[in-house]
């Protein structure tokens, strides 16, 4: 199984990103897909993760401003990000739990700066 991400990059404050997440291989079910990150001098943590038939969790800090949304057809998990601080700055990283395994991306650089 492989992640493939896209949608990274340099955004002004208040502007917004959309992160794209596609997984590949032998997968007849996903049961978790979502994004973590990790900021500069920070821990990993989860930003916004959409079990299969399930609630969405999103952080706290991201509650308001960013969405994750899956289309299953596709294997595919986006993350709209609006109203993009500078905390937001990280290497965002998709991830999907298969059939009890953690899979990872490689990461996405977000640097929100003016």
């Amino acid at each position: 199984v492989q992640l493939v991400e896209s949608g990274g990059g340099l955004v002004q404050p208040g502007g917004s990103l959309r992160l794209s997440c596609a997984a590949s291989g032998s997968i007849f079910s996903i049961n978790v897909m979502g994004w973590y990150r990790r900021a500069p001098g920070k821990e990993r943590e989860l930003v916004a993760a959409l079990p299969s038939g399930g609630s969405v969790s999103l952080a706290d800090s991201v509650k308001g401003r960013f969405t994750i949304a899956r289309d299953n057809a596709k294997n595919t998990v986006y993350l709209q990000m609006n109203s993009l601080k500078p905390d937001d700055t990280a290497v965002y990283y998709c991830h999907a739990l298969i059939y009890g395994v953690n899979y990872w991306g490689k990461g996405l650089l977000v640097t929100v700066s003016s």
